[in-house]
C-alpha cells in the first residue's frame, strides 16, 4: 500500500482551475473502480461522565447513544454532497459505523468505512459520517456535561483510485 504521508511539492489543489477559480473536479474521463475509505474520531468525556454512560450501558433519556449516532452517521455519509459544496453525489455501496468504548481515555471512539464503485473516492463521506456520529454522541450526552471534547477526526486509510493511503501517527 502506497503511504502518501509525505508532502508532494508538485501537488495542486484539486478544486481550483488554472485561473484559481473554484471548480468541481471533472471525473468524466476516469474509470469507475472500487474505492473505500475509513475515517476515525473520538468523543472524550470527563471521567465521572464516562462512568455514568458506561453504567447506563449507553442508554439516555433520549435513547441509545450509539444506535442513534450510528443512524446519524449513515445518513450523513449519504448526504455529504449536500453538506460539502464540491463533492460529487455518489451511489454508495456500503457504510459501516463502529463504536468502541475506551476506558483508559474515557472516550467513545468512532470509525466509519464507506465503499463505492465509481470514478471518485469516498474520503469525504467517511469523514462526514464520523463527524456527524461524534456530534450526535455529544448531543445525546450534553445533559451530563458540556466538558465533552470531539477530537482526532482524521482519515485512517483509503484504497482505490490514483493512490492508496494509510495513516501513521507521525504524519500529523
Amino acid at each position: 500500500m502506497n503511504n502518501s504521508n509525505q508532502q508532494n511539492n508538485s501537488a495542486t489543489l484539486s478544486h481550483l482551475d488554472s485561473d484559481g477559480d473554484i471548480s468541481m473536479v471533472d471525473v468524466g474521463g476516469k474509470t469507475a473502480t472500487t474505492r473505500e475509505a475509513t475515517a476515525g474520531g473520538k468523543v472524550r468525556f470527563p471521567s465521572e461522565v464516562y462512568q455514568k454512560i458506561k453504567a447506563a450501558d449507553g442508554q439516555t433519556k433520549k435513547g441509545s447513544i450509539t444506535q442513534t449516532a450510528h443512524i446519524a452517521g449513515i445518513m450523513a455519509a449519504k448526504r455529504t454532497q449536500d453538506l460539502i459544496p464540491l463533492c460529487h453525489p455518489l451511489p454508495l455501496d456500503k457504510i459501516a459505523i463502529n463504536f468502541e468504548y475506551d476506558d483508559v481515555k474515557h472516550s467513545i471512539n468512532v470509525s466509519a468505512t464507506v465503499k463505492v464503485t465509481h470514478k471518485t473516492g469516498v474520503e469525504m463521506e467517511a469523514l462526514t459520517a464520523v463527524s456527524v456520529a461524534c456530534l450526535t454522541v455529544y448531543d445525546m450526552t450534553k445533559a451530563l456535561s458540556h466538558d465533552i471534547v470531539i477530537d482526532d477526526i482524521h482519515l485512517l486509510k483509503k484504497t482505490g483510485g490514483k493512490s492508496d493511503y494509510s495513516h501513521t501517527r507521525d504524519a500529523i
